[in-house]
């Protein structure tokens, strides 16, 4: 045994594994689920008992094969087929073992009355019983939701456990709480959700250690005024109930820290809310609150009071201005609300909302509609009668990745890829969408658009902006069926429909630029659109080393239906800026023209009869593409409007690489523009170190490119995003083209530092790249790959230190997590533990270890701090295992830490995990081949997508 760890033998999977410690609070995630059950419970009778003891009995003397269950003082059989059954036959072996037990798991599935029977022998077969779990939950139905258990009552008997003080009750029947609770004194946790409890007992009152309780998913209505004398009580949960009022006692909770009251019907708060000294998190979110007391601002520990979706019209300018409290979704400064109806009318329910956490990836939509805010701040609203039937709705946040994003040569993403499923469904009613995106730099002339993928084509949706703060803004859309949806920033689109009889199209942004469709020009009505992109007056003048070179605006244009038109259409653009109809000489002027996918540009000015006025140029086409009208003294035109065009969508860009000052194993990459690098590296500088930045270089918007790192250092991580060792990266102007990994090195760090190097390439990741810079740096030309290379130092190893320190652990094995969302192994999190350092205890906290138990590990590891963080994620994800969310807490817990570092690598290895199980079953022909869009419509972003 190392560290506190005890090496198992149990067969196949690692079943056995410890409940909750005393005095430990509950995984968030038992607090999230949705459900609720039925049935009240009768005592079992004795001869019921005696009978499931002689089942027991006869059952051993027939030969009932029983694995070795006990392993230490932990016995779990919640997941073993027969739970009870075995319990009993190890009582009826009368094991000496089982007097040590402290952790116990059973089923809430198990037969009801065998169930009763087991439970009522607890007392005296297992004495010294700290943790009971009795979850029910383990069995799902046909939509992936977790089923009610049937415990629906406890024996009286049960309240002879002295020493408990975890009993887990969740997701079973229970209607009312059984008379036991309150007599069980030394109880320290109490979980209840998930149940169709409508009220709490007085008795509550009396259980003098309390520190937490969990009733989420209830159906209390009202709460006992005994609650307010549980002095001891840290955490309290009562989220998704139906109450309205609280009692003015709830003040006297002296030792509570977080209070969780969101997605009740309260209406309002008692004064005494104010009293709670301790408070620290403060949950009120989805309520119906009109007024919160303005006390609730000078409570001196409060870090956070979510008053998100309310009907808070006006609050007390104390919590206002409050950096920690949330007020999103809420009417302020609205009209008073309507006056209730008369008597008689008829109430119409109120749209269920929905606020998922990061650990739930689906959610049911019923014809009644709801009302859902993701994780990820993306929110839907399903109107009544969307659906007629339930429908599961399952969502995920793609990274962007060309195959997934369609832009034309001028647009810019600006946010992630949302995916919803099931595909295709369609809706009876338009569902609302509002997606978060990032700001654009550039305005004037672009608007900003939901693409979607339909019919497996993509399409621009009508799409309206919302401004929640200034660097808060939607893009809110109606969407008739799910699919992929994206927000990008394009050049001013304008459409109309051109009828036989011919119709005139302007632009919007460009007055001067016209489009004149003659009557008889199609004989059926086609859908056209326009774009037009400004040039910037310094551009080509640099370019050709011309002061007097100009160019008017790019105009784009394409149509639906054949590809001509039957009478010429004649198109008006702007001349040059400085060029006039009277004064210029034509032979300077050129009209090019493009044609994609072709990426040249063709000079056709001796082909149009080109009508000049004094401030603008017309010809007549039959075709629609790119148009262009350049006035320069050069002859051979087309190659420099090439590069011209090309200089207009790259942006210039900076390369960094810095290692964590505490971690040099640690490194960020990030491609910066230009104008951002000097802000972004006075934040970083005071946790990363590392050499200046690259040289300017300049990207395409979607330019793929990679990190190679040389001369001895490797990626020490398998990651989705690496091939041979190089990190792939693409670029987007205005997201965040960060990443952050950690090397090794096969080098002797113990003799010397290792000096490697980090090299920048464009393109994918070829399948021989150069071990070193140099060569590719010697032939650094416009096409070449090589963009950059910066240094990277590995320090010399001291003392004991060593990438081998944690060699000779012996833990039991673990998995956290599933196939389908992806596993964390014994040894990623052997690779999480090795990144916490002295941030470890902020994770533990977050993941809702109690303090004490943090004193009690630094006391026990006081000399090793590798020790330290070990035996906390160990313990604490060998207590999750099997629990689902837990990946998900994990990864909140180190975001919530400020250690968004480990918990994208975490993220990382998940998503490697999913494509390979994917990648799996699609060999073994079990599933359809692509997950994403198919590479034939992903591809179709060569040119700007049409609505």
């Amino acid at each position: 045994m190392v560290h506190g760890y005890r090496k198992r033998g149990l067969p196949g999977p690692c079943l056995s594994r410890p409940a909750w410690r005393a005095g430990t609070c509950l995984a968030p995630e038992d607090s999230r689920w949705a459900m609720a059950a039925v049935a009240e419970g009768l005592e079992p009778e004795t001869a019921a008992v005696e009978d499931a003891a002689r089942d027991a009995t006869d059952a051993a003397d027939a030969g009932l094969g029983a694995p070795p269950l006990l392993v230490g003082n932990r016995l779990s059989l919640d997941l073993y087929p027969r739970g009870c059954h075995r319990l009993l036959h190890l009582c009826a072996q009368q094991v000496r073992q089982l007097l040590e037990v402290e952790f116990l798991r059973l089923s809430g599935h198990e037969d009801p009355q065998l169930l009763q029977a087991t439970l009522a022998r607890l007392p005296w077969s297992l004495p010294r019983l700290r943790s009971l779990v009795l979850k029910g939950g383990q069995h799902r139905d046909a939509l992936g939701a977790c089923l009610r258990g049937s415990l629906a009552t406890l024996p009286a008997s049960l309240s002879g456990l002295a020493h408990l003080a975890h009993l887990d009750l969740s997701f079973n029947s229970l209607e009312t709480l059984p008379a036991c609770v309150p007599q069980l004194c030394g109880l320290g946790a109490l979980l209840l959700s998930h149940n169709c409890l409508s009220e709490l007992p007085e008795a509550l009152g009396a259980l003098p250690a309390l520190t937490f309780l969990a009733a989420t998913h209830n159906r209390l209505q009202t709460l006992p005024t005994a609650l307010g004398s549980l002095s001891t009580l840290q955490r309290l949960d009562l989220s998704e109930n139906l109450l309205d009022a609280l009692p003015p006692e709830i003040g006297g909770l002296s030792s509570l820290a977080e209070l969780n009251l969101a997605s009740n019907r309260l209406q309002g708060l008692p004064a005494s809310l104010a009293g709670l000294r301790s408070l620290r998190l403060l949950v009120l979110h989805s309520n119906l609150l009109a007024s919160v007391p303005a006390g609730l601002a000078r409570l001196p520990l409060l870090t956070r009071l979510d008053l998100r979706d309310n009907q808070l019209q006006d609050v007390p300018p104390e919590l206002l201005d409050a950096p920690f409290v949330r007020l999103q979704g809420n009417p302020l400064g609205g009209p008073s609300p309507a006056p209730h109806s008369p008597p008689g009318t008829p109430v119409v329910p109120e749209m269920p909302r929905l606020l998922l956490t990061s650990d739930l990836d689906s959610f049911a939509v019923t014809p009644l509609g709801c009302s859902v805010t993701l994780a990820c701040g993306v929110r839907l609203q399903f109107p009544v009668g969307a659906t007629a039937t339930p429908v599961t709705v399952r969502y995920r946040l793609w990274l962007p990745e060309p195959r997934l994003v369609p832009l034309g040569p001028h647009d810019s993403l600006l946010s992630g890829v949302l995916e919803l499923q099931p595909h295709g469904v369609a809706f009876q009613k338009e569902v609302g969408l509002w997606l978060l995106f990032v700001p654009p730099r550039a305005r004037r002339c672009r608007e900003v658009v939901v693409r979607t993928l339909s019919d497996n084509s993509w399409s621009d949706l009508e799409t309206h902006l919302e401004e929640e703060a200034p660097k808060r803004l939607w893009a809110r859309c109606q969407v008739p069926h799910f699919s992929w949806f994206l927000v990008v920033s394009r050049p001013v689109s304008d459409a109309c429909l051109v009828p036989p009889e011919g119709t005139l199209l302007c632009s919007s942004g460009h007055p001067g630029v016209k489009v004149t469709f003659p009557p008889g020009a199609t004989e059926e009505p086609r859908h056209v659109r326009m774009q037009v992109v400004r040039v910037g007056s310094r551009e080509l003048p640099a370019l050709l080393g011309e002061p007097e070179a100009a160019t008017s605006p790019l105009l784009y244009l394409s149509q639906s239906g054949p590809p001509s038109f039957l009478r010429p259409v004649t198109v008006q653009l702007p001349l040059p800026p400085g060029v006039t109809g009277l004064s210029l000489d034509r032979s300077h002027l050129h009209l090019l023209y493009r044609a994609p996918p072709a990426a040249t540009w063709d000079d056709i000015t001796a082909q149009v009869a080109l009508e000049l006025t004094h401030l603008y140029a017309r010809f007549q086409v039959t075709r629609f593409s790119w148009y262009w009208l350049w006035y320069t003294t050069k002859t051979c035109v087309g190659g420099l409007a090439r590069k011209a065009w090309e200089r207009l969508r790259l942006h210039r860009v900076n390369l960094i690489a810095l290692q964590r000052r505490r971690d040099p194993e640690q490194v960020l990459l990030q491609c910066l523009p230009r104008n951002k690098v000097d802000s972004t590296l006075r934040r970083l500088l005071e946790r990363y170190r590392g050499p200046e930045p690259s040289d300017t270089v300049e990207m395409f918007e979607g330019e793929k490119f990679f990190a190679a790192f040389e001369r001895g250092i490797d990626v020490d991580a398998d990651r989705p995003d690496c091939v041979e060792g190089r990190v792939c990266f693409v670029f987007y102007s205005h997201l965040k083209n960060l990443k952050e990994v950690y090397v090794t090195t096969t080098l002797d760090r113990r003799a010397q530092a290792v000096r490697g190097q980090v090299s920048f390439y464009r393109g994918e990741v070829p399948e021989e790249v150069p071990e070193e810079a140099g060569a590719a740096r010697q032939k650094r030309g416009a096409d070449a790959p090589w963009m950059a290379t910066l240094p990277i130092k590995l320090p010399r190893l001291r003392g004991s230190e060593g990438p081998g320190q944690g060699a000779g652990l012996s833990l039991a094995p673990l998995n956290l997590g599933d196939a389908e969302t992806g596993f964390l192994t014994q040894s990623n999190l052997l690779n999480v533990a090795g990144r916490l350092g002295p941030d470890w205890p902020a994770v533990a906290l977050h993941l809702g270890l109690p303090y004490r138990e943090l004193q009690r590990i630094r006391h026990e590891f006081r000399d090793d701090l590798d020790g330290q963080i070990r035996h906390m994620l160990f313990s604490w994800a060998e207590r999750q295992a099997g629990q689902p969310g837990a990946v998900g807490l994990l990864v909140q817990a180190l975001e919530q830490s400020d250690r968004r570092d480990v918990a994208e690598e975490v993220r990382a290895v998940l998503e490697l995990g999913r494509r390979k199980y994917q990648e799996g079953i699609q060999r073994t022909s079990l599933a359809p081949g692509d997950l994403g869009p198919s590479g034939s419509s992903a591809s179709q972003s060569a040119e700007p997508a049409q609505a």
